[in-house]
């Protein structure tokens, strides 16, 4: 066991070493013409230098299946626990000092753990909410105890998260995922992880760089597309992001594929005109490809707390989102926004973002955060 341990670093530390090596000198992509058209055929982009997509050392680094057993879950939800370090100590070592010497569960205490959980960024809707469900147990004497607080604090908390709707089940091929969110989010590399994880399963993903107010957004998708030996579709800088959208679609049926990531710029939630632009990709990607985009996620960034919550609610009342990506999740301790966005938004949080490795992006599980940050 110490040797697989002592493996998934070294792969963690490779793909760390590539993730900061130099982008090269030349990223292939599929160019656009902007007019809807389909883009060359597959042995076009091979001559002109395209990798199809293979496994790469990077790859290596993919999460372990479950057919190993119980062992590797363990230790990818010990992984979790520690990533999420920072909110736990507010949480959990705060909780702990709250119940330090304490006899009982009272109103006092409850409202020294309502003052907690606003500072860790629940949120004061979703504090509140927690602290009615706590007294009404309280209330009913279920709670008197202080050894019993903190797991009727984990049982409102999963009761919480459980309420968001499930995902949707993949039946479209292509299944097309609009990714949307803030400047500065991580929206390009959440991208890039989502399609490695497609490929560690064995599907063909593709990305269309619909970001084209900045060229540097477009250069950064081309490289992770390199990286990964994934097409990438594009046009250049300043173009009608809608026409990438179609030329996108185009590729996707042409191609065969069975992902589809659009990248869009970096929007200020706050201005109309550019949410209006958002609504028009979607429009796009549906004449071209009816039903798409399937699912509209937002990245969040976790150290921002409250403004992610503020973030959702507008974007969602945009464009419907269908899942959440809280990232950055390492390095805060305002992980309690992943309960108050999901509680106040009724959006399924889908995916979180604990560190800079391909496998860091964490598909969602209620049961294991709720332990990292309470157990």
């Amino acid at each position: 066991m110490g040797r697989w341990f002592r493996r998934q670093d070294k792969d963690r530390k490779k793909g760390r070493e590539e993730s900061e090596a130099p982008p090269p000198e030349e990223v292939p992509a599929l160019e656009s013409g902007g007019t809807g058209s389909s883009p060359p055929e597959l042995a076009e982009d091979v001559a002109a230098g395209f990798k199809p997509a293979v496994a790469t050392p990077i790859e290596e680094a993919a999460e372990e299946p479950e057919a190993e057993g119980e062992e590797p879950r363990r230790g990818r939800f010990r992984r979790l626990r520690e990533r999420l370090g920072r909110t736990r100590e507010a949480l959990s070592g705060g909780l702990d000092r709250l119940l330090k010497e304490r006899r009982q569960v009272d109103a006092q205490l409850l409202d020294d753990l309502e003052e907690l959980l606003i500072s860790a960024d629940l949120g004061v809707e979703t504090t509140l909410f927690l602290i009615r469900s706590l007294n009404e147990k309280l209330r009913r004497r279920e709670l008197l105890d202080p050894t019993r607080l903190k797991a009727a604090l984990k049982e409102e908390m999963l009761a919480l998260l459980a309420a968001a709707p499930p995902p949707p089940q993949i039946e479209a091929r292509p299944w097309v995922m609009m990714v949307v969110g803030v400047n500065g989010v991580g929206k390009t590399t959440t991208i890039a992880k989502l399609a490695h994880r497609d490929l560690s399963r064995g599907l063909t993903p593709l990305l269309v760089a619909a970001d084209t107010f900045r060229a540097a957004a477009v250069e950064q998708l081309e490289t992770w597309g390199q990286r990964l030996g994934i097409a990438v579709v594009r046009q250049k800088s300043g173009a009608d992001p809608a026409a990438v959208v179609f030329d996108g679609m185009a590729a996707a049926q042409a191609r065969g594929v069975d992902t589809v990531y659009i990248d869009t710029a970096g929007r200020l939630h706050t201005k109309v005109n550019l949410m209006e632009e958002m609504k028009k990709m979607q429009r796009t990607a549906a004449k071209k490809l009816p039903g798409a985009p399937h699912e509209v996620f937002l990245v969040l960034d976790a150290t921002t707390g409250q403004n992610a919550l503020s973030q959702a609610r507008l974007f969602h009342e945009a464009v419907g989102l269908t899942g959440l990506v809280l990232t950055k999740m390492d390095g805060t301790a305002k992980g309690g926004v992943a309960l108050g966005v999901v509680h106040e938004t009724g959006i399924p949080l889908r995916y979180l973002g604990v560190g800079e490795a391909m496998e860091d992006l964490r598909p969602f599980e209620a049961q294991a955060f709720v332990e990292a940050i309470l157990g």
